[in-house]
This record gives C-alpha cells, sequence and structure tokens, in this order.
C-alpha cells in the first residue's frame, strides 16, 4: 500500500545543490522533503571530490561563494581548527552535513528512486500535483525542485533538455561540438592496433572504433568520467589494491605501450588532510575512461549500475596493474604501492566511492540558456540567482584513431572567460511544460556553457537560490516564472548570496 507525504516543499535529489534547497527551504519556514537515491546526502561533496576548484587556476572565486555554500566549507573548516576550507576528507564533510541536517531537522527519505515512468509524476495541465517511488511512496507538494545532476525528475515530468554536445553553430559558439585540441593530448604516440601498424587486427582496449567527424558538429558524446579516488600512504589507514577476479592484463595494453614510447604515467599527490589524496583524472593516459560512458545522461537505473560497475572494474585493474605489471617501470611501481584505499572513507563500499565523478548529465532545455557567450561577458543576466566564476572546463569524450595513432578528442579549459551572473530563468522550465518545477543541477546551458557552472559550490548557490524562488513563488501564490524577480533577489541578499561580480577580479 503506498503512502504519501505533503509538503510546502519537495526537493528530489540529494546533490550538494540538493543540500542547501532542503536547507533554506525548512530555514525559510516552509515545510520541506529531501529524498535522496542512496543513504548519502551531499553528491560529490561525500563521493570523493575533497579537493574544491576554489581560488584555483588565477581565480578569486571564494569572493562569490555566500550563504549556504560558504557555511559548508565554513563548517567543514572548524572540523579541522580552520575558518574556512576547501581541502578536506569526504567523511568529514559526511559528518558536517549529517550533523547540520538533524540541527535543521530536515525530514530525509534515503534509498528512494523515482519509478522510471511518465506516469510517475501526476500533473495537472503544467503543474506537478506528485510523484512515486520505486517503492510506491507519493509525494505531492507545492514547488518540487530537480535536484539531481541528471535531470532524472524534469524527464519524468515532461520537461525539455539536451543531453551531447551541440553543434557551434547552434548558440554561435566555438568551443562546443567535435574538437581540434591539443590540451592534455597525448604526449607520444601510441599505436592503436592489437597488432601494431595492422588496422585489420582490431583496437586495443579503450580505443573506440569511431570517426573523428567534422570539427564544430554536435553529437551524442560527454566528457569522461572517473573515481576521485581517496587514497593514503598511511599503511595504518589502507586497503591494499587487490587484483579483480575478472583481471584481463590486456585491457592496459595502451598503457605498456605508452611507457614504452617514453610516456610519464601519472602518480598520486598528497593534497589532503592527514596524507590523502582524492585522486584526479587531468592527464593525456589517466583515468577517466572516455567514451564509455555516453549513455549515462538518459540512461536508466540499470543502465548506469552497468557504467558504474565497468569503471570500477577497470581501475581497480588499472591500479593492480601500475603495482604489479612487468612493464611499468620498478620506481613506478614503488611509488604507486606505497598507497592504498582510505580505510576510514566510503566506509560501506570497501573504500570506493558509491558514486563515479557525474561531470555532465542531461541539461534542461528552457526559454533562456547559458552559453559560451555569458562566459564571455558578451550576454549579462540581470536577475542573478549567484555568480559562476569558472572557465568553460570540460576533459575529452572519446578515444580514437586519428592518422594511425591513438588520440583523445574533445578537451576544453578555457582561459579567455570572465565570472558571471547566473541567471534565475536557467532554473525555470519553458511555462508550457512545468510551472511549479525548478532545476538548480542541471540548468538550461549548452555544453559549454555546462562546464563553467558544474562545479559543487556553485550547486550549493543554485540549490539555495532555487528553494528562495520556490519559496515566494508559494507565498505570491504565483508560478515559479512569475515571480517578481525584486522580491527573490531581496530574499537571495538577506540570505547572503552574491549576485554581482566582485571588482577585485583581477586576473593572475
Amino acid at each position: 500500500m503506498s503512502s504519501m507525504i505533503e509538503k510546502d516543499i519537495c526537493v528530489y535529489g540529494a546533490s550538494p545543490a540538493g543540500l542547501t534547497a532542503a536547507l533554506q527551504a525548512k530555514a525559510a519556514g516552509k515545510s520541506v522533503v529531501l529524498i535522496a537515491t542512496s543513504r548519502h546526502i551531499g553528491g560529490m561533496l561525500v563521493e570523493g571530490l575533497g579537493s574544491q576548484d576554489i581560488n584555483n587556476n588565477g581565480t578569486q572565486n571564494q569572493l562569490v561563494i555566500g550563504g549556504l555554500s560558504r557555511e559548508f566549507y565554513q563548517r567543514v573548516g572548524a572540523k579541522y581548527g580552520e575558518a574556512f576550507t576547501s581541502k578536506f576528507e569526504c567523511h568529514v564533510a559526511e559528518q558536517v552535513i549529517e550533523e547540520w541536517l538533524v540541527e535543521a531537522n530536515i525530514e530525509v527519505f534515503r534509498n528512494e528512486r523515482l519509478a522510471e515512468r511518465y506516469s510517475a509524476v501526476s500533473k495537472d495541465g503544467s503543474r506537478i500535483c506528485e510523484i512515486e517511488t520505486e517503492s510506491g511512496k507519493r509525494f505531492r507538494a507545492d514547488v518540487f525542485i530537480d535536484a539531481t545532476i541528471e535531470g532524472d525528475l524534469m524527464k519524468w515530468a515532461g520537461v525539455s533538455f539536451a543531453t551531447g554536445r551541440e553543434g557551434n553553430a547552434t548558440y554561435g559558439e566555438s568551443l562546443n561540438g567535435i574538437r581540434e585540441t591539443s590540451f592534455r593530448q597525448f604526449e607520444v604516440d601510441v599505436d592503436p592496433y592489437i597488432i601494431p601498424g595492422d588496422p585489420g587486427s582490431g583496437l586495443i582496449a579503450t580505443v573506440q572504433d569511431t570517426p573523428k567527424g567534422n570539427p564544430g558538429d554536435g553529437d551524442k558524446s560527454i566528457m569522461g568520467f572517473c573515481f576521485r579516488q581517496c587514497l593514503t600512504q598511511d599503511p595504518d589507514n589502507q586497503i591494499p589494491f587487490q587484483k579483480p577476479a575478472n583481471y584481463d592484463p590486456a585491457n592496459y595494453e595502451i598503457y605498456r605501450r605508452y611507457l614504452a614510447a617514453g610516456g610519464t604515467l601519472f602518480t598520486p599527490i598528497i593534497k589532503l588532510p592527514k596524507g590523502k589524496t582524492d585522486l584526479g583524472s587531468w592527464h593525456d593516459l589517466s583515468g577517466n575512461l572516455y567514451g564509455y560512458n555516453h549513455g549515462w545522461p538518459d540512461g536508466s537505473d540499470a543502465e548506469r549500475q552497468a557504467i558504474y560497475d565497468y569503471h570500477k572494474d577497470f581501475i581497480e585493474g588499472l591500479y593492480w596493474f601500475l603495482c604489479n605489471d612487468p612493464a611499468v617501470p620498478k620506481s613506478l611501481q614503488e611509488e604507486w604501492s606505497k598507497w592504498g584505499l582510505a580505510a576510514d572513507e566510503f566506509t560501506d563500499n570497501d573504500g570506493w566511492p558509491r558514486s563515479l565523478y557525474i561531470r555532465t548529465g542531461r541539461r534542461m532545455r528552457s526559454d533562456y540558456v547559458i552559453t559560451e557567450a555569458q562566459t564571455k561577458g558578451q550576454e549579462i543576466a540581470e536577475d542573478a540567482i549567484g555568480v559562476a566564476w569558472w572557465p568553460p572546463d570540460a576533459h575529452h569524450t572519446r578515444r580514437i584513431v586519428e592518422n594511425g595513432v591513438v588520440r583523445d578528442e574533445g578537451f576544453f579549459f578555457e582561459h579567455e572567460y570572465v565570472p558571471f551572473p547566473i541567471s534565475y530563468r536557467a532554473m525555470t522550465p519553458k511555462p508550457s511544460e512545468c510551472t511549479n518545477l525548478l532545476v538548480p543541477a542541471a540548468l538550461s546551458s549548452s555544453y559549454v556553457g555546462y562546464g563553467s557552472v558544474r562545479l559543487e559550490w556553485t550547486q550549493m548557490i543554485c540549490g539555495q537560490s532555487a528553494a528562495l524562488a520556490a519559496v515566494e513563488a508559494i507565498e505570491a501564490k504565483v508560478d515559479v516564472q512569475s515571480i517578481e524577480y525584486t522580491k527573490l533577489r531581496n530574499r537571495l541578499l538577506k540570505a547572503g548570496q552574491i549576485l554581482e561580480v566582485p571588482v577585485q577580479t583581477v586576473r593572475e
């Protein structure tokens, strides 16, 4: 028998945006429920991304982090005796979040997923009445907030969305679509064929048999995912790297050839408290499995689980390879053998993050779209709900053959950019599609535009602003598209949000 939960505001998705949306809704005096698709609240804040992009790459973006987003970093900093920190252990972040939720008395439903069918979202015209999860629970609210990275609720609510890369012509961009790029490109030439020099022998693992296509054209490719794995050199806090039961040495042939050609493989560096690292994947040959995640954004739960499992098997095997394969130089084996999984992180999953680093999912397609123009200051929104301050940033999307050698395709990290106000309209669906839904994490944006707004602190800002917009819509008894921005702006400022680009924006 199904049960009904009725609130003023229903937040679906426990991303950083979902966390702050729920906290702000409650602080504003509204009844709220937070629905988490797993046990854990906070998305990548608790799933491996302990090293945040704050004041990195010449930015001073801490200047635009206000409200609950700033409070999060202050609360985590207090655990380390600091006023503010952007480098932390994920289990500490999770402790902070859980304490915060209890303090605020937020009602949370964990391990509840929206049923994967359009009938799971009941609508009266353009308004969502209630949603139903796989367990049969039903949630009714005046305003719903889709805080998932993938935009799962907005899909089943019938809201338009995009996946993959648009062509440059769609929005008059220069960075979108298929790329010609030398950034993070292979530093050495690697033969892609099983029998070197013989195309008829097939391709080695991780290389896709797809044509490059025309530069600037759109496709369904998305940037690679990885595990932001928390590793440690502390032998008293280590889970040693394990050889997977299905380990296949052939999967790592590209790494052997890369080393043989003179390439330098990445190694972890300490960058978190207590000698830990959150292993990133920016290098030309790294832990990003380019081309193996394109089905994620619009995939089913089962399809996403299969993608997660494939990545975990491959990366677990890669750790073993780096520590043990005869083709790996002894010095590199010795360096990797110092590391292991952190035993005090992700304790319910044997030291592995419960989630991949989902860098992009569905992106809402509304009447307003964040594009390259905003990141360059060519269009400036007058209805700001926060400020984005990060370059358009996307990892490679594919590993292909070009002129007989392996090449990665898709990376951009644009240096000609400016901080810009995020428009409220980027969170609101087209009025004809839904009038009581806000989407702070899967914002209406191009693939390029999303590269500037996908950071966790930006998500937290957007989530808090979405909650205040929901409060305004409820109290004014209007659709989310029809609230008075002046009133919303006053609420945002009172809550500590920063809505204008600071004067101090000198780039290093």
